[in-house]
């Protein structure tokens, strides 16, 4: 008969807190494309093609997050895009 032996390890598993907050840009029937990527342009310093294939996914899945970040730097950025 053989022998099967375990091994118990013990794993240290490291979290980023503070980093998952998140503003998400849902769809709607008032704003235009174009102001869109104007927008997140300005206010979130996207390039243009950033800017439009978030606009594109927006339009086609309802929503996309558009900036990650610490909560002290996307509050103000969220309410210029509020505005």
């Amino acid at each position: 008969m053989s022998t099967i032996e375990k091994i118990q390890e013990e794993v240290f598993v490291e979290e980023a807190v503070g980093i998952n907050n998140e503003i998400v840009l849902f769809n709607d029937d008032v704003n235009t494309f174009d102001h869109v990527i104007d927008t997140l342009i300005r206010v979130c310093k996207h390039t243009s093609e950033q800017a439009e294939q978030c606009a594109i996914l927006v339009h086609y899945k309802g929503k996309c997050t558009v900036k990650t970040g610490p909560f002290d730097e996307l509050k103000p950025q969220c309410t210029q895009l509020l505005n």
